[in-house]
């Protein structure tokens, strides 16, 4: 199968239709596919064991709730979905067992476009537009980065800012924006629903949403979180979880010029604590906060490096 990724599409095996249940819900005949090797390892990404994911056939019977704010999935037979009708209603299409969602981007050169984008929970990011570098090149300030990891691979290009989107009635300033390789771009091609990018749980996690594939609707309503600023972070470094209970944070890549790289530290360095607390006690979305919470904000590391563990004071710096 096609997607973004540098590489060939992966392989899976598909299983009979499946029974599933969560607290209060029961599911039947539920198509599964099986990869034949973990490639994602979304457990070592998001500090916590994920055995899979849950997709269209799931949500396409539902209306599913999502409150960030408490971690919180709650699901109703479409009928009874009226509680939430007060919460801005933006309309999806459901194409490919997908839902889309129109936003009007605004560009820093000026430029507006509409763009048709993949609701996906299965993102970090805020937004990620597709095809753009060749269209309208990469806003001045930007940082390359890996992206993630799509169907075909990791996914390689760069991160910048957008100066506003809009959704329905809602416009975010200053967003964090990724934009892939032109060359992982080019596989959209092949897709059987053509867009513009996806929109990520980095703007979806501002609000309490819910989605409603019966009504074609997606409800938005802001949460404490709507008007914080957008924030990258401001190490340099990027890390996973690993070791004995995924307890461990890892280095796999540190930016070259970055505030990490100034003091030492490199890949498969670990970061033992931060302010002299232990990162075992934190998860992944705290280390996280830490690490993007400041411009200039100084931070005292202990890392375990070349076999000892020195100390080390970092000073973040905001790079997009």
């Amino acid at each position: 199968m096609p997607g973004l990724g540098e590489g060939e599409a992966y392989e899976a095996y598909v299983t009979p239709p499946l029974q599933i249940e969560i607290p209060g819900l029961k599911s039947y005949d539920v198509a599964a596919a099986i990869l034949k090797t973990d490639h994602f390892n979304l457990s070592n990404f998001v500090g916590m064991p994920i055995h899979g994911l849950l997709g269209y056939e799931f949500f396409n019977n539902l209306a599913v709730k999502l409150d960030f704010s408490d971690s919180t999935i709650t699901v109703y037979r479409p009928k009874d979905n009226r509680s939430f009708k007060k919460g801005a209603r933006i309309p999806l299409s459901i194409e490919d067992h997908k839902p889309y969602v129109q936003a009007l981007v605004s560009l820093p050169n000026g430029t507006q476009q509409q763009c048709k984008l993949v609701v996906d929970l299965g993102a970090g990011h805020p937004v990620s537009l597709e095809n753009m570098i060749k269209k309208h090149g990469l806003p001045q300030k930007f940082i390359s980065a890996n992206l993630g990891v799509g169907l075909n691979g990791p996914i390689s290009g760069f991160l910048s800012r957008i100066d506003e989107i809009d959704i329905g009635k809602f416009k975010m300033k200053g967003v964090i924006t990724s934009f892939p390789n032109d060359y992982d771009a080019e596989t959209m091609k092949y897709l059987p629903v053509k867009r513009d990018g996806n929109l990520g749980v980095g703007i979806l996690k501002r609000f309490t949403v819910v989605l409603d594939y019966h009504d074609n609707a997606m409800y938005l309503k802001p949460n404490l979180t709507y008007s914080e600023p957008f924030e990258h972070d401001m190490s340099g470094m990027e890390y996973y979880a690993g070791g004995e209970g995924l307890k461990h944070i890892i280095v796999s890549r540190v930016e070259s010029g970055s505030p990490a790289d100034e003091v030492g530290i490199e890949k498969d360095d670990e970061i033992v604590s931060v302010n002299f607390k232990s990162l075992q006690k934190m998860s992944l979305e705290e280390v996280d906060a830490l690490f993007k919470s400041k411009d200039e904000r100084s931070l005292l590391l202990e890392v375990f490096h070349d076999h000892k563990y020195d100390k080390v004071i970092i000073t973040l710096k905001r790079r997009i």
